[in-house]
């Protein structure tokens, strides 16, 4: 995702002189070809978040497109009074741009762990908040994001990770839910790179006889009220998969939509059941260790669609 990332941001910066790449002393691997190609749209703010926002703030309200770049909860809860009382309150075009959501740098412990920056983001008024599921995605929202009125957030996984759409993702419109697989017996929503893994349980549940529609939102707020509605009522259960605290954030967003369809749709929802990771490990081990791997997914499901 951060490959796709750069790539999308190169082409807009040729475009856009005004558009500015803001560090927080990190992803030199990767934003390399962005300094190398517009030294004069990028800088260095150092390990210093806080500062980061606010310098950020202050290009965009002269007319710049500013985005700022970090991993985990870094650009987002560390300073997130600057993102509240600096950028959003002023409709300031502030990008805050995460590369690590999740479980990314899982081996790192609970403080890299971003778990709970959807629904933190989500709450403040005025920002657009983009969660694409793979790089194909990634690159289809960061024009769309660029040219969003306001401060946005978008949640990026890491490097690596493949493509769930079988190509590019064209003609993007801001909110718009994507289909990957049609069902008959139930949704599987995802927001986020947890979206390998639901299509992979999309693959398992097949093998098991029931068919599941699998639908990705590169965008939660704001979301696809009519269309997600149309979802709703098609289904008697829907599974919300995402890789953050199930209060407040993805699954949280269905169930707003689902509390006034009047369908009786049972919204499950899989993520983090309201704790933090008390332990260490690769992003795939802590997935399957908090029950939202692929296995984990079809099993409770299957589970939940049998009525237990």
């Amino acid at each position: 995702m951060r490959d796709a990332f750069t790539r999308a941001l190169m082409r807009e910066a040729a475009e856009n002189p005004q558009l500015t790449l803001i560090t927080g002393d990190l992803g030199f691997g990767v934003l390399k070809p962005f300094w190398e190609t517009y030294p004069n749209q990028f800088i260095n703010a150092g390990i210093a978040e806080q500062s980061m926002t606010g310098m950020a703030a202050g290009l965009a309200l002269t007319g710049r497109t500013v985005l700022t770049y970090s991993i985990g909860n870094f650009p987002t809860l560390r300073c997130l009074e600057q993102i509240r009382n600096d950028c959003a309150y002023h409709g300031a075009a502030v990008k805050i741009v995460c590369v690590g959501g999740g479980f990314v740098y899982g081996s790192l412990g609970m403080s890299h762990h971003a778990t709970e920056d959807i629904a933190i983001l989500r709450a403040l008024p005025g920002v657009t908040v983009f969660t694409p599921g793979d790089p194909a995605e990634v690159e289809a929202v960061v024009p769309v994001m660029l040219r969003t009125p306001g401060t946005c957030y978008l949640r990026l996984g890491r490097g690596g990770e493949p493509n769930v759409h079988p190509g590019p993702v064209q003609g993007w419109i801001l909110s718009e839910p994507l289909t990957l697989r049609h069902g008959t017996d139930v949704a599987l929503l995802s927001a986020g790179g947890i979206l390998t893994q639901t299509a992979e349980a999309a693959d398992l549940l097949a093998a098991r006889g029931i068919s599941a529609e699998v639908v990705s939102f590169p965008c939660v707020k704001p979301i696809d009220d009519e269309k997600t509605a149309e979802i709703i009522a098609r289904f008697r259960h829907v599974v919300t998969v995402e890789e953050h605290n199930i209060v407040g954030g993805f699954g949280s967003a269905i169930c707003e939509i689902a509390a006034g369809s009047g369908t009786g749709c049972r919204i499950h929802r899989i993520g983090m059941m309201d704790k933090y990771s008390a332990i260490v490990g690769t992003q795939q081990y802590l997935r399957s260790q908090y029950g939202m791997d692929a296995k984990a997914i079809a099993e409770r499901t299957e589970a939940w669609l049998r009525g237990e």
